[in-house]
């Protein structure tokens, strides 16, 4: 899954004139250094993606969807807590922090859900229309004014979107909703985050939410529980949780060490790594329409990051 919380928390910070003492001096080494962890980001959360696609062939995907934040939970808690001690449990506002990790909870199921019927590069390819739907429900909900360059790109961003929806087309599959429902939730996801960034630590904040979704996704998962058949199965489903966790990690790191302007669109390799993952492991690789519909989404989006950042900085230097 495209993780963009850590790119829009700094953005909004940059644009509220907070201070960023996380953030690390600005020099090339640690710019590279960012990048770096970025790119390990994207290779995490395609494996992850991957894994999950292997397992919910043959097990329940509200088992596998627990299983990924158990495990995530417990590599968080060993990875953080010898440095942080018991400020890692401490949160300020636990109802943002339950209602977070349930919508993470169940965009991940909705993903999972998705990815026994369609190709790695299809989910990830809706996955990346994440900003285009961000910047639509900031100028709906939160009223913030587009221009018309930004209007444009999102009209050609959701074009690219139906280029691999292909509604009414033998290549068209109902599952491709259960992807664009969870590319919704996600960009109310992002934003929700932006809530939180005063007031919890972003280390604390991944492992209320995959703590809150382990419990939630327990019940469902004990009353669907099929044993995994084969030490495979159980190295895979390990496999699928520290994915997740590594992959969150280290673009906690990434942005410590670069800003959100610099790693935003590195972000957009994961989609090699999905579709890499999907020829490799399960003989399939995306079509013409996929292709193109994700160049259409992914220039799209990378526009409308860079008119963000282009206008964060020019606020600043007011």
């Amino acid at each position: 899954m495209l993780d963009l919380s850590a790119t829009i928390t700094l953005s909004t910070k940059r644009h509220t004139n907070e201070p960023m003492s996380h953030l690390l001096s600005d020099t090339a080494r640690h710019r590279q250094i960012g990048i770096a962890l970025v790119t390990v980001t994207t290779m995490m959360f395609a494996v992850l993606d991957t894994s999950a696609k292997w397992l919910v062939q043959s097990l329940p995907v509200l088992q596998v969807v627990c299983l990924r934040f158990l495990v995530h939970t417990v590599l968080t808690t060993i990875m953080f807590f010898p440095s942080m001690g018991s400020r890692l449990f401490v949160v300020s506002n636990p109802r943002l922090q339950l209602l977070r990790g349930l919508m993470l909870g169940l965009m991940t199921a909705l993903n999972f859900f998705a990815l026994q019927y369609l190709q790695l590069a299809e989910t990830g390819a809706v996955q990346f229309s994440v900003p285009i739907l961000i910047a639509l429900i900031s100028a709906w909900l939160l009223g913030e004014r587009l221009d018309a360059k930004r209007w444009i790109a999102i009209g050609v961003g959701f074009f690219g979107v139906l280029i691999i929806i292909r509604p009414g087309s033998h290549g068209f599959h109902p599952a491709i909703f259960l992807s664009i429902l969870n590319a919704c939730l996600y960009a109310g996801f992002n934003l929700m985050t932006r809530r939180l960034v005063g007031s919890d630590n972003p280390v604390t904040t991944q492992l209320a939410s995959a703590a809150v979704s382990t419990v939630l996704l327990a019940p469902f998962a004990l009353w669907q529980w099929q044993s995994p058949e084969g030490w495979q199965s159980w190295l895979v489903l390990a496999l699928a949780g520290l994915s997740g966790g590594l992959g969150h990690t280290a673009s906690a790191l990434a942005h410590r060490y670069a800003t959100a302007a610099v790693l935003g669109p590195f972000l957009y390799q994961q989609i090699i790594y999905m579709t890499l993952g999907g020829w490799l492991v399960f003989g399939q690789i995306p079509d013409s329409a996929v292709a193109l519909g994700a160049c259409v989404v992914v220039l799209s989006g990378l526009y409308l990051l860079w008119r963000e950042f282009r206008k964060t900085d020019s606020l600043i230097l007011e």
